[in-house]
């Protein structure tokens, strides 16, 4: 008799890979990307001590199990996105997982978490038009089964964004 596969309950994503405990090096590679993104292999090698080999295999190890993402970081309201800003959906439990996928199927949805404030999701998009909200709104989210409420804050500047909160371990 095959067994059968159990699938997530609703609300549950699959957690990443399992990762290593974080060491003194690996702290130290995420603190130094944090500042600088663009800084060298050779360079943190230097700075921490190890071996140019070794900074590439752990950082190959770090990305993989989702622990670091090394990107560049944009204002889109300095690059002509002029709506910017985040939804809260309050969603039915029973179709929370469908909801998530869906929402992930997005494109201008950059940032989507499930949330502690009953069955909510916060999303956060980067628009460039009011008119393209409005198509988001009406045409794709009001479309979604599920989806009971939003709500929609618009960003109307950055005052503050930091990458640099090093580790929990720290």
């Amino acid at each position: 008799m095959k067994k059968e596969r159990q699938k997530p309950s609703p609300g549950r994503r699959r957690p990443p890979p399992r990762s290593r405990r974080l060491d003194a090096v690996d702290r130290r590679l995420i603190e130094l990307l944090q500042k600088d993104g663009r800084i060298s292999h050779t360079e943190l090698a230097r700075r921490i001590g190890i071996s140019e080999a070794t900074v590439r295999s752990r950082l190959q190890r770090l990305i993989r199990e989702e622990i670091l993402q090394v990107v560049a970081v944009s204002n889109p309201l300095k690059l002509g996105f002029g709506v910017v800003g985040s939804l809260r959906l309050h969603v039915e439990p029973r179709h929370l997982e469908r909801i998530l996928r869906e929402l992930e199927a997005i494109p201008s949805l950059w940032h989507i978490v499930q949330t502690t404030a009953g069955c909510a999701v916060d999303a956060e998009f980067v628009l460039k038009s009011l008119e393209d909200l409005r198509a988001l709104l009406c045409e794709r989210i009001a479309r979604i089964e599920g989806v009971r409420r939003t709500e929609t804050t618009l960003f109307l500047n950055y005052v503050k964004r930091r990458y640099d909160w090093g580790t929990a371990l720290d």
